[in-house]
């Protein structure tokens, strides 16, 4: 079910939302939080799809924020919000509005959404694209207790990171942090059956890579060594070498949804190591709210580990 409105106000937004949950019977209780997405017109699709299934495990309201620029100075002047209502199975598991803002709205874009947040539930603030450089101190993420950005998008990502490790606020986060779970929860199991200590370790990645650096930082704070970046083809993380005395742990992902496991003195294993869709960290992200402390530490280390730590070209894969 969608409703189109025009040259409308948030009263009107939440008078369509009432119809339409009575229209299809389905009540407000059961959604978990409120999505404030932030994107333009380019990116909204694709965040909208993702958001729509990460609902199927979080039932949310979702609000997309679109903010437009008119053609003319006239039009820039006036101030005016542009809806589309969906319900049922056109927004996932949960209620959609897609809000165009137009001229004086873009700047007040906080008020404009406001009136339109679940009672009671908490806020979370999502940009797929261009991020604010202090999201924290953004008037929409200021709403929120959790906000995502995603480094993968920044034009420059090493200023980018240094830039979120200036600003951070705790509910802070970033997607190219996410995208490392599977990686860190595998190195974690390995030592886990290896024993031993560490000496040294190198992660390859392609240049400018992100959640490599996230991740080197990571193998630092937690392991106390230097860990060095390799340059290699890619894509993303291709491999994370760890050195010890017994021999090399190594975790090998050249291409593929399948990563090979070596450990010293035991035949090499297959696990299974994806790159994951958007849908998948987003709803990874949902399921906390507080505060990720580890993140906080890691990206403090990104403002003197690219000074520290050498960078070294690798052989490039084919």
């Amino acid at each position: 079910m969608k409703t189109d409105l025009t040259d409308t106000s948030a009263a009107e937004i939440n008078k369509a939302l009432v119809r339409g949950r009575q229209a299809i019977g389905t009540p407000a209780v059961g959604m978990v939080l409120t999505l404030v997405i932030v994107t333009d017109e380019e990116n909204a699709y694709d965040a909208l799809k993702a958001a729509d299934d990460a609902s199927r495990e979080h039932p949310s309201r979702t609000l997309v924020v679109v903010k437009r620029h008119a053609r003319t100075p006239q039009r820039r002047a006036a101030s005016r919000i542009d809806a589309e209502v969906r319900m049922g199975a056109d927004a996932g598991t949960g209620e959609t509005v897609v809000l165009r803002l137009y001229g004086e709205a873009v700047e007040h874009a906080d008020s404009v959404v406001l009136p339109l947040l679940l009672p009671d539930a908490p806020v979370v603030a999502w940009w797929p694209a261009e991020a604010p450089e202090n999201p924290a101190a953004d008037p929409l993420g200021a709403l929120a207790q959790r906000r995502i950005t995603d480094l993968y998008t920044a034009e420059r990502p090493a200023d980018a990171l240094r830039t979120r490790a200036g600003a951070y606020a705790p509910g802070d986060t970033d997607l190219a942090w996410t995208r490392l779970t599977p990686w860190r929860s595998t190195l974690a199991a390995a030592l886990d059956q290896a024993p031993v200590e560490v000496t040294s370790a190198a992660v390859e990645a392609e240049a400018d890579n992100p959640s490599a650096e996230l991740l080197a930082c990571w193998l630092e704070a937690r392991l106390g060594i230097r860990v060095d970046r390799v340059v290699t083809a890619g894509p993303v993380v291709t491999a994370v070498r760890l050195a010890t005395s017994t021999g090399e742990i190594t975790v090998d992902r050249p291409e593929g949804p399948l990563a090979t496991l070596i450990l010293p003195g035991q035949p090499p294993r297959t696990l299974a190591l994806k790159v994951r869709p958007t849908s998948e960290l987003l709803a990874e992200e949902l399921r906390r709210l507080d505060a990720d402390k580890m993140y906080a530490d890691v990206l403090r280390r990104t403002s003197t580990a690219a000074a520290a730590s050498p960078v070294k070209e690798g052989f490039h894969r084919v």
